[in-house]
């Protein structure tokens, strides 16, 4: 499981990506703390502590599951907007896939 250092994210697009995860993820604090985020209490704590202007200004974060670690670091370098366009993309492509099985029938 490897850390994931997070720079000014924006909070609440943050938190709607660890709502996404399928595992647990923790916010390790420098004194050795895990709170699992996935716990709205614990991101009370954890998040308060770090928040400065409405962004997380540095965090660690580890995930039990190596998909939502995935997700979590392209989150941290792309932002919610790249999330926005891959649902488009695969909305798009759904309506594609729809339109040509109608075809078919």
């Amino acid at each position: 499981m490897a850390a994931i250092e997070l720079h000014d994210v924006e909070v609440q697009a943050f938190l709607a990506e660890i709502d996404k995860c399928e595992g647990d993820v923790f916010l390790v604090t420098d004194e050795g703390d895990r709170l699992n985020l996935k716990s709205k209490l614990c991101q009370l704590i954890g998040l308060t502590q770090l928040i400065e202007g409405g962004k997380i200004s540095n965090a660690h974060i580890e995930c039990t599951k190596p998909e939502d670690e995935s997700m979590l670091f392209r989150f941290n370098i792309f932002g919610a907007a790249n999330d926005t366009k891959e649902e488009e993309t695969k909305s798009e492509e759904k309506k594609e896939e729809e339109k040509k099985d109608e075809s078919k029938d």
